[in-house]
């Protein structure tokens, strides 16, 4: 382990931990990965092995051996284990969304305040270089209108994803799993999202959403895991006095994690406990979900 290293515990082993967060952890200079657990002890070995890292499938004997935990588990598993995790003291990356509910979500933020850890949210489409020029741009010319987020996907219909329980349920599904990004750039772009106008779930997990910011600006988000589009769609756009102005998904989820893991290592070296991306954003985007579901019914 390098001097100032991080060592870094990984919750939980399925696709998106052993292709992103594990390698990412591994490689990153600011981070190590010490240990990774699991319910199931083979899982937690096998790709422990694979790092040099410790497996175990107890909770207290994987905090003793962590400074921080990454989570990727489904958003109930994490609601359940991060603010222990937090209580003693350790700084924390979350899955979006943090939680299944938005109780959940408040007593995870509670849980990080109180313990005066840091946090960050996995909204990896804003840690790209191309995003943040992007929204850059966007906050500096101001006068926007409106905007849109589109994304249109089969996910859900084959792949490595498609056997996600919570992604599958119904409380999950687009909204849950998508949403979140959606709305986090179109907040970002457009000024807070202050409530859910207008919201409607149709065939297919097809949501329509209708926003209203701060100031006055008005946004939809369309998102569905269950068209088999190719390849998908992924774009947000805003539109007002200075014309209109898209942005499309890009680069890699692993580049999104080294500048999200580079921004946490200097949060934790420097005792910084607030960031755009932190626990508090989660619970706002949490609140939208909420709202959203009420309003589709």
């Amino acid at each position: 382990m390098g001097f100032g290293q991080l060592r870094v515990g990984l919750v939980g082993t399925g696709p998106w931990a052993s292709t992103v967060h594990a390698p990412g952890l591994a490689e990153h200079p600011g981070t190590v990965l010490s240990a990774v657990w699991s319910r199931r002890p083979e899982a937690a070995q096998s790709l422990a092995q694979v790092h040099d890292a410790v497996p175990t499938t107890d909770l207290d004997e994987l905090f003793e051996q962590v400074d921080a935990l990454a989570f990727a588990v489904p958003p109930a598993v994490q609601a359940e284990i991060a603010p222990r995790a937090a209580a003693a003291g350790k700084h924390l990356i979350l899955e979006k969304p943090i939680a299944a509910d938005l109780a959940g979500a408040q007593r995870l933020a509670a849980a990080v305040t109180e313990a005066g850890v840091a946090s960050l949210v996995m909204l990896t489409l804003r840690f790209s270089q191309q995003t943040r020029e992007w929204l850059d741009g966007v906050t500096q010319a101001g006068g926007w209108r409106g905007g849109g987020a589109r994304w249109l996907s089969g996910a859900l219909l084959g792949g490595r994803y498609a056997t996600s329980a919570w992604r599958q349920d119904p409380a999950g599904g687009a909204l849950a799993d998508i949403g979140p990004h959606a709305f986090d750039l179109l907040d970002a772009a457009l000024g807070p999202i202050t409530g859910v106008l207008a919201a409607h779930r149709g065939e297919n997990d097809l949501w329509q959403v209708l926003l209203a910011h701060e100031g006055g600006a008005t946004s939809t988000a369309t998102l569905t895991l269950r068209l088999p589009v190719q390849p998908t769609v992924a774009e947000v756009a805003v539109y007002g006095e200075q014309g209109y102005r898209t942005l499309s998904r890009s680069g890699t989820a692993a580049e999104a994690y080294t500048a999200l893991l580079d921004d946490f290592a200097a949060m934790v070296a420097s005792g910084t406990t607030t960031h755009p991306c932190d626990v508090h954003r989660g619970v706002h985007l949490a609140r939208i979900i909420d709202q959203a579901r009420a309003l589709a019914g």
